[in-house]
């Protein structure tokens, strides 16, 4: 029994139609009794055509994530699922900016951390901040929720969103804070938009990248993540439900792991896209004949770039 290390989940992402369904009789809220129809609302069609369609399905789990009791129970039962598939260490993330419809960002942050304290495996907190336009108040909100649960459940900060639409040479002001407050980050980046994308995140200081994928159109950048070690969080489904890759045996993952970049498997948003961590090594060692020292080296990279390191 292999005991993985998710590093890019992403909470309202990953809700399960059993949890949905929990969640909705707890606030009585009014959803489909057709399972297929609960799932269509969830996990996006085969044949998405990008990253923004993608983003349209954080909008029904997120009505379902208004209330600090939702929150909680949510993210509990998040990490039990993740407990039942072998998952021994998850780092969660979410915008707290996103659940406001009642609470407050501290609010939804303390009811996250509640939830995760209840969680039957080890777990830490990632806020996301949020790609938009004049929304820098709520970022900066965000960030500084970040230090002051820094050491208490809260283990770095994010970008996340629609990259394309609001590129990422744009957000230098909540990192440029962040490194002054010496709170660590990872950054969304090379996922819908490109290389350059990376090279901003580098640049900022950014000591993992969400995705990152598409360094692969870059040979100098390839190098630069490799002498400097950088972690990518890799979501291979993911990148398939956004179309960027049609197969997963067209998906690069050899030519990451033959540079000796430091590459990690994650799920991104086990609903939105079905999959489980397992799954996705199930798939990628089918696809691309992963050899179990591959995969060994895949999950222990996963372990040594963990921002916990409890």
């Amino acid at each position: 029994m292999r005991a993985f290390v998710d590093l890019h989940l992403h909470i309202d992402g990953s809700i399960s139609l059993e949890n949905a369904r929990q969640l909705a009789s707890l606030q009585q809220i009014a959803i489909p009794d057709s399972e297929d129809a609960l799932r269509s609302l969830l996990q996006v069609r085969d044949g998405c055509c990008d990253l923004n369609e993608f983003l349209g399905k954080f909008s029904f789990p997120c009505s379902l994530l208004q209330t600090k009791e939702a929150l909680k129970k949510a993210t509990e039962t998040l990490l039990k699922e993740l407990h039942a598939q072998q998952v021994s260490y998850a780092e969660l993330r979410f915008a707290p900016q996103k659940h406001s419809d009642t609470l407050c960002q501290k609010q939804a942050i303390e009811a996250v951390l509640e939830g995760m304290a209840k969680g039957p495996i080890p777990s830490a907190l990632i806020l996301c901040c949020m790609r938009d336009k004049g929304n820098e108040e709520e970022n900066l909100e965000t960030l500084s929720l970040a230090k002051e649960f820094q050491g208490k459940g809260v283990v770095a900060i994010d970008l996340a969103g629609a990259e394309a639409l609001y590129k990422t040479n744009e957000f230098g002001y909540i990192f440029e804070k962040a490194r002054k407050e010496n709170i660590p980050f990872t950054i969304h980046a090379g996922e819908a938009d490109g290389p350059q994308s990376i090279w901003d995140a580098i640049n900022f200081g950014a000591t993992r990248i969400g995705h990152g994928i598409r360094a692969i159109e870059d040979p100098v950048l390839m190098e630069e993540l490799a002498k400097r070690k950088i972690p990518l969080e890799l979501c291979p489904t993911s990148n398939v439900c956004t179309g960027l890759y049609k197969d997963l045996r067209d998906y690069p993952l050899r030519a990451f792991l033959d540079k000796g970049i430091v590459v990690t498997i994650n799920t991104d948003d086990m609903s939105v896209c079905g999959t489980t961590l397992s799954l996705e090594f199930e798939k990628l060692k089918e696809a691309l004949q992963l050899t179990g020292e591959e995969i060994a080296v895949l999950q222990e990279n996963a372990q040594k770039a963990a921002f916990s390191k409890e």
